[in-house]
């Protein structure tokens, strides 16, 4: 089974992306670093729930 996970920015907090993650319970939330639109320029984007 996969569930949708989004990915927002840590800076202006905008939800830029999305994943498709597998359901095994994790203790850690993904951290990507990723271009974000909004500020313009590479942040790191962590998984919302």
């Amino acid at each position: 089974m996969l569930r949708k996970a989004g990915l927002a920015c840590t800076v202006c907090g905008s939800r830029n992306y999305t994943l498709n993650l597998s359901s095994v319970a994790k203790e850690k939330r993904v951290e990507v670093k990723k271009f974000c639109r909004t500020c313009g320029k590479h942040t790191l984007h962590k998984e919302t729930r």
